[in-house]
């Protein structure tokens, strides 16, 4: 069955052929490190953790390269630094460790290869350089601009003429540009700002070199998928077209590119600079787990927007509910998974169908539908048959990754568990501040934590 995806730039879904089978690439705008990372941070990650487990079981698990950056240098970071009082290597470690962590909380398995932007400085100077010398950038007052006039095709992803764009997007006016919608490649650095040595003087990049230079260094000037969130295809993603296809000879750059919808809060997209975010840290500590979130998030398909509800977190998690029911009624029946366990047809011809999660989720329901039946009826080898059919599907969506017996833990108990677990996924990331933070806010509440080996912690209440 062909796998179908919706390319921004075509507006249509395609047929997904990888330019080579054994290598199939993707690259994912990942985080820039100032602060926690909120809940519609957090829709992108999910979506691509999912299409990444799609791609390794279609194409196999050692021939799909995932990318996903870390930007660690830009203005939000040094006036973040600046208003907390804190170095900004202290900042981009604490809030790198954090983001893994609350990831990892989600069920997000981690990409093939994290590049950090302060580690690809000598790949951006090189680009710009290249840039410079095709004609397609030039100096100004310290800085170095891309020429966006000399690009025929800037526009082609977002679609609309160059004035509506920069009519719509915050562009930097500023005297030194010889056209409004030229944007920065280098900038120049204060002695008290982050700056590495450059052809231009002491400086450092601009946002949208960044992702062009991780993501030829990781993948070559051609690969397969770029996704991100739908607020970057202007003007961020339009001008890494511009830099990556500009910068070498034939260069395609992406041939898909895939953008999730937005997070939205009572209609309006969920953001820092609204004020009408939460954390999913908030969250986790307000008692919902890991998995309940990223049920709820995948109840939507990818590309429509979510409204986040507490009311839509309730309904994952009663759905949630179901499948582990199926898996504790199960074990208690002495049923293991048994067979193959493929993924029954349904949720592959849904996911192969531009992601469909929500459909997927509905066909993981019916496998569970159909243990639940086999139970019922005593039909013991059909109930570890479907389990195993069961076990498969919710794999594929990173669901039902948790213990059966522990899920049912009510009340105060469940909250315990999500932050231990909160706290397990601290530890693994080493931001061992966080993991001492669960400890003494779980001692607060009179519960105490024993680490045994391999990893598995147990806890008592006080006293």
């Amino acid at each position: 069955m062909d796998l179908r995806l919706y390319n921004t730039k075509t507006r249509r879904k395609e047929a997904f052929a990888p330019l080579d089978p054994r290598n199939v690439r993707l690259y994912v705008c990942g985080p820039t490190v100032y602060d926690r990372a909120h809940v519609g941070n957090a829709r992108p990650v999910l979506v691509f953790d999912v299409l990444a487990r799609l791609l390794r079981r279609i194409y196999g698990q050692g021939h799909v390269t995932y990318v996903r950056n870390i930007t660690d240098v830009d203005d939000k970071i040094i006036n973040a630094a600046r208003e907390n009082g804190e170095s900004i290597d202290a900042l981009t470690a604490r809030t790198t460790a954090a983001f893994h962590a609350d990831m990892a909380a989600l069920g997000a398995l981690p990409p093939d290869v994290e590049p950090r932007a302060t580690g690809t400085i000598p790949e951006m100077i090189a680009l710009i350089a290249q840039l410079i010398a095709r004609g397609h950038a030039y100096e100004a007052q310290g800085h170095v601009l891309f020429n966006v006039p000399s690009f025929a095709g800037y526009g082609a992803l977002s679609r609309r003429p160059l004035d509506e764009m920069i009519a719509g997007a915050r562009v930097e006016v500023a005297p030194y540009k010889k056209h409004p919608a030229d944007f920065v490649l280098w900038k120049p650095s204060t002695p008290d700002q982050p700056g590495w040595e450059s052809p231009w003087g002491r400086g450092r990049p601009g946002w949208h070199i960044e992702c062009s230079a991780m993501s030829e260094k990781h993948l070559g000037q051609d690969f397969d998928i770029h996704g991100g969130g739908l607020d970057l295809i202007f003007p961020h993603h339009e001008n890494e077209i511009a830099q990556s296809v500009c910068a070498r000879d034939g260069a395609g750059f992406a041939r898909v590119w895939m953008h999730n919808g937005f997070v939205t809060v009572d209609g309006e997209k969920m953001s820092k600079s609204l004020g009408n975010f939460r954390t999913v840290r908030e969250v986790l500590d307000a008692g919902h787990k890991g998995e309940t979130i990223r049920t709820f998030m995948l109840q939507t398909h990818y590309r429509q927007p979510l409204d986040w509800t507490e009311a839509g977190l309730q309904q994952a998690k009663n759905a949630l509910d179901y499948l582990y029911r199926a898996a504790k009624d199960a074990a208690e029946a002495g049923i293991a998974p048994a067979g193959g366990g493929d993924v029954p047809e349904s949720v592959l011809t849904a996911l192969h169908d531009d992601l469909n999660t929500p459909l997927a989720l509905a066909g993981v329901g019916e496998a569970a539908a159909r243990v639940h039946a086999a139970l019922k009826a005593g039909h013991a080898a059909q109930a570890g048959a479907e389990l195993a059919h069961l076990r498969a599907a919710a794999d594929l969506l990173g669901v039902l990754q948790g213990d059966s017996q522990a899920w049912f833990h009510g009340g105060a108990d469940a909250e315990v568990e999500s932050l231990i677990a909160a706290r397990n996924a601290a530890r693994k990331a080493k931001d061992f501040a966080e993991a001492d933070r669960i400890r003494q806010a779980l001692a607060a509440k009179g519960i105490v934590l024993e680490d045994k080996p391999g990893g598995r912690t147990e806890w008592r209440r006080a006293g």
